[in-house]
């Protein structure tokens, strides 16, 4: 398995259960991933959020994909975040997230907007089949420009 086993699993199974730490707390909430490439894992969230202070605070996240598909399949991911803040890429989160308007960000440089990706870390698939040998699992490191 490599990279791009990752960024199918995660384009098929859009919500990510996505995992950050406020202070000693451990804070998870379900995330819709904007895509996966083969320059990471995508998300637009608000700055307002508390999640975006958190990922300010400490870039370290993990996120959880979920089939239940074949008695159900995970994907876990570690890694640091990295915010995105090409134009081009919020124009066309703007394009894409129509009901961001719905919000009043309607424009790249909008102080609500904020992109982020996951471009290094590392991933690995599991199935209850794994269940007492999670540590042997092979991991699938990335680290994506």
């Amino acid at each position: 398995m490599d990279y791009k086993d990752c960024m199918e699993f995660a384009n098929a199974n859009r919500t990510a259960h996505v995992a950050t730490v406020e202070g000693n707390q451990p804070r998870v909430r379900p995330m819709g991933l904007w895509f996966a490439d083969e320059h990471g894992f995508y998300f637009q969230i608000q700055t307002v959020k508390a999640v975006y202070k958190q990922l300010m605070a400490n870039p370290k996240v993990e996120l959880c994909f979920f089939t239940p598909a074949a008695g159900g399949r995970v994907m876990r991911v570690t890694g640091e975040v990295e915010f995105v803040h090409d134009r081009a890429v919020k124009q066309r989160v703007l394009n894409e997230r129509k009901f961001l308007q719905g919000m009043g960000i309607d424009r790249p440089d909008h102080p609500l907007l904020a992109v982020f990706r996951v471009a290094k870390g590392e991933a690995f698939f599991w199935t209850m089949a794994d269940s007492m040998k999670e540590a042997a699992i092979p991991r699938i490191k990335f680290d994506l420009q």
